[in-house]
């Protein structure tokens, strides 16, 4: 009968953020997230990372029901806002990310010679996913939340890339499917 754990947080994707507070065994102190709606993001190939707003819960391999009601757990494949890394793109490369056509006013802005040289330097060894440059047209990318934000109160993670994208993608995509097939 006292065995049970406490009953789980079920954190929901909300603007109004809430962290509870817990004590927990050996008075040690745990922060029980209920609504969340920002997160910390690491980009791991370009090794940034940046504070942004979450979007939608998207995939969750273990259940369903978690994705309907926007539950964010760890390993949850979220839609984050991809303006910081376009923000740090642009000032990092010099190149603005996502853009259909180019615009000549943004190359307007006077660069001094040193650097214009680093930012070429930068752009020999630049590389991009086709993947990740397709989300940034559409201003979103997809995550994955590495914490527990039942048990530290804060929802980070990682952008998706490579071979796991591309996994996650597929995935999706065949639930788009079902979900039209249903209709």
């Amino acid at each position: 009968r006292y065995e049970l754990g406490r009953q789980p947080a079920n954190t929901k994707l909300s603007s109004n953020k809430t962290v509870r507070r817990v004590r927990v065994r050996g008075g040690n102190v745990k922060w029980r997230a209920l609504r969340l709606d920002t997160g910390n993001f690491s980009w791991g190939s370009e090794a940034v990372t940046r504070k942004t707003r979450l979007l939608d819960v998207v995939y969750n391999a273990s259940n369903n029901e978690l994705v309907r009601t926007q539950t964010l757990v760890k390993s949850a494949i979220v839609q984050v806002d991809a303006a910081p890394f376009k923000q740090w793109y642009l000032q990092h490369y010099g190149v603005d990310i996502g853009r259909k056509k180019k615009n000549p006013a943004a190359a307007a802005v006077k660069k001094s010679s040193h650097v214009t040289r680093k930012l070429e330097k930068r752009q020999q060894t630049r590389q991009l996913d086709s993947h990740i440059e397709e989300q940034f047209g559409g201003g979103r990318l997809l995550a994955c939340i590495s914490s527990r934000p039942g048990q530290c109160g804060r929802a980070d993670g990682y952008i998706l890339e490579g071979k796991e994208l591309e996994f996650y993608m597929k995935k999706l995509q065949k639930k788009k499917g079902k979900g039209a097939g249903a209709a």
